[in-house]
């Protein structure tokens, strides 16, 4: 296990903004406040999703899309520096008008509404390619 203790420099709270991406726009909160690592959790609505599903006998992802109206039931993350930029690491459950639920890691969604509360951390985190999952994990 790779742990190490984190001190909290700042939180945020943020609206995200309607018709843009909803990673892209947590990214671009990272980037407006300088967070090399933050934990973050969200709620809203989208206009459509894409989830991504890790295959574990594969190693690689496979895309569930839905271009309908999702409610985002939760949304929780981090962030931390994958080559050289922030990356949101985004995962979500989306539920429909029935209140069926679908989860996985969100690749990107279209904001219909969000809002944002991000706790940004001292130190910042980096991920690495790691043999093992072929997953970007924390060093």
């Amino acid at each position: 296990m790779n742990y190490r203790a984190v001190e909290t420099a700042a939180e945020y709270v943020a609206r995200l903004e309607t018709g843009a991406d909803w990673r892209a726009e947590i990214e671009s909160l990272a980037d407006a406040v300088d967070a090399d690592a933050a934990w973050f959790t969200a709620l809203g609505a989208v206009q459509d999703a894409e989830l991504w599903f890790y295959d574990q006998d594969e190693c690689e992802y496979h895309p569930i899309a839905f271009d309908e109206p999702l409610e985002v039931a939760s949304c929780t993350g981090n962030v931390s520096w994958l080559d050289g930029e922030r990356f949101a690491h985004t995962h979500a459950v989306l539920s429909d008008p029935d209140g069926e639920a679908v989860a996985g890691h969100l690749n990107e969604a279209t904001v219909w509404a969000g809002e944002v509360h991000m706790r940004v951390f001292e130190e910042p985190l980096e991920r690495e390619y790691d043999e093992v999952t072929e997953l970007d994990l924390w060093l």
